[in-house]
């Protein structure tokens, strides 16, 4: 596969037909595992990263998976193509910038991805578009008891499953959703939400993950606990006592706002849109911004002649990489917003 095959589509977890999608925009799911035998990956020799990797990819790559699936190689892959994939999600910024042998393994509709020698030895993910976190687990626990009938992973009859990290070890889960709040921030009642969620013991990122500040009213919600629950109780859980409560909070502000404000929150959107559609310099974050309010106008009805699928195929492909990719040569700051603005204006036109 080459990335040109798939840069100017989403992958379907972008696609924004899932339930729950107009607030959730993707679910994840992740689970970290070591291979019994080989040294944890902190402190594996180059020569030792080599073979495991070896090991693992023909053990997938020869599995049932074979005929569904691409396998890259980020020794072969160039500094703008390894950001690519990690501005879809499909692999971590640590792998991307990482050294010596490892590579992933992703799905055509990019909706399964593993990475070999990350932090862990493999780190698999499904992610789904909208509120589907016990599906995406049904199938991402498929794939694992596939590679566990020829791949033995590390395991403690008293711990479970043994990760790099002590805060993975027992399910070695990783459950999120990525969240769009804007009427929630726009009525100012996030900090409400964020305290909530703090003693709830939950991690809130950006769209781009551990380290990122939430941009565009996008935020990453996921659990931190992984030890003495089951899977399917953590995610229970993050859905009862967080996600669900969420998506209430944000429905009652988007209709309090529709009822008491209509006219500020018009302002907010087609305003945004304006400037989207004529702006000749735009930076990433005004853009994410910018769309923000662009996505709840036409959820709420505001905006006509533009959809989703537009909106979301905007904010991928506007992201640095995606942008350096397109036009084939390395950018600075000025010309990425100078082109981002192009780009923009092409599919609003």
């Amino acid at each position: 596969m080459k990335l040109s095959d798939n840069y100017d589509k989403v992958g379907s977890w972008l696609s924004g037909d899932g339930p729950q999608s107009d607030i959730v925009i993707s679910s994840r799911v992740r689970l970290a595992r070591n291979v019994k035998g080989f040294t944890f990956s902190a402190h594996s020799t180059v020569e030792q990263n080599q073979h495991l990797l070896t090991f693992l990819q023909s053990k997938v790559m020869d599995s049932a998976l074979q005929d569904k699936v691409y396998y890259f190689c980020m020794q072969d892959t160039s500094d703008i193509e390894r950001d690519l994939l990690a501005e879809r999600h499909l692999i971590s910024k640590q792998l991307a910038c990482g050294s010596g042998p490892r590579g992933a393994i992703i799905s055509h509709d990019e909706s399964l991805s593993l990475m070999i020698n990350e932090e862990d030895h493999v780190r698999m993910q499904t992610v789904a578009s909208g509120l589907q976190l016990k599906e995406t687990y049904a199938i991402l626990a498929g794939i694992d008891d596939l590679l566990e009938q020829d791949v033995e992973f590390s395991y403690s009859k008293q711990y479970g499953y043994l990760t790099a990290c002590p805060t993975n070890v027992g399910t070695g889960i990783r459950v999120s959703v990525m969240l769009h709040l804007p009427a929630l921030k726009l009525t100012g009642q996030m900090d409400r939400v964020m305290r909530a969620t703090k003693d709830l013991k939950l991690a809130v990122r950006g769209f781009f993950g551990e380290g990122s500040e939430p941009i565009g009213d996008l935020f990453q919600l996921s659990n931190q606990i992984t030890l003495g629950k089951s899977e399917l109780e953590i995610i229970d859980e993050l859905i009862t006592h967080a996600i669900g409560p969420i998506i209430e909070y944000e429905r009652y502000a988007r209709q309090k706002l529709l009822e008491d404000e209509q006219s500020m929150l018009d302002d907010k959107v087609y305003r945004s849109l304006g400037t989207l559609k004529n702006a000749r310099l735009i930076s990433s974050e005004e853009t994410l911004l910018l769309l923000s309010y662009v996505r709840l106008g036409i959820y709420l009805g505001r905006i006509k002649g533009v959809t989703i699928d537009t909106v979301n195929k905007i904010f991928l492909l506007t992201q640095p990489a995606h942008l350096q990719y397109l036009y084939d040569q390395t950018l600075d700051t000025q010309n990425r917003d100078e082109y981002r603005a192009t780009v923009i204006r092409k599919y609003l036109a």
